[in-house]
């Protein structure tokens, strides 16, 4: 079994890693016995290779215990604690402004961490969110207002942007 290093390890609020836990259990359970009742109905109306219902429900049990193994490798590797309140430091949780070299006036905020990971909707913020792990969340994690960095996009297209604000996520 891998180390856990800073690098794998996924931060989360409590109120997060409640609702990933409740998912889990959830998928484990009743979904799984869910999933197993419509399959064995499918089967039971016959031939399997015309049977659309089965092939849905077999594909639907694969999608959900994709599921689960992402749920239960999050949780194993959950570090849970509260949104950074005070800090000057890229970190998840924090709301970061930065703007784009050449051009001090093209900037761009987001919260560095995941919607699903803070406890978010989709609908409860119209912020942008970056990964730790994605290109630029990594060239800026941990870095401090002021500072400059580069990384390469997808493209192979290097840019560089300086940190111009970083503040707690309020929510």
């Amino acid at each position: 079994m891998a180390e856990i290093t800073e690098t794998n390890t996924v931060w989360l609020t409590q109120e997060a890693y409640d609702k990933l836990a409740d998912e889990l259990a959830y998928l484990e359970g009743d979904g799984r016995t869910e999933i197993a009742n419509r399959i064995a109905a499918a089967r039971e109306e016959g031939d399997l290779r015309e049977n659309g219902g089965y092939h849905a429900a077999r594909e639907e049990q694969g999608k959900q215990e994709a599921r689960i193994a992402q749920l239960q490798d999050m949780l194993r590797r959950a570090e849970v604690g509260e949104a950074p309140t005070n800090t000057d430091q890229a970190v998840p949780g924090t709301k970061i402004t930065i703007a784009f070299d050449g051009d001090p006036g093209d900037t761009d905020t987001f919260l560095l961490g995941s919607r699903e990971l803070l406890g978010l909707d989709d609908a409860a913020d119209a912020l942008n969110v970056y990964s730790p792990q994605s290109p630029l969340g990594a060239a800026i994690l941990d870095r401090k207002v002021g500072d400059t960095v580069s990384y390469e996009t997808p493209n192979g297209k290097s840019i560089s942007v300086k940190i111009t604000k970083v503040e707690a996520f309020t929510g």
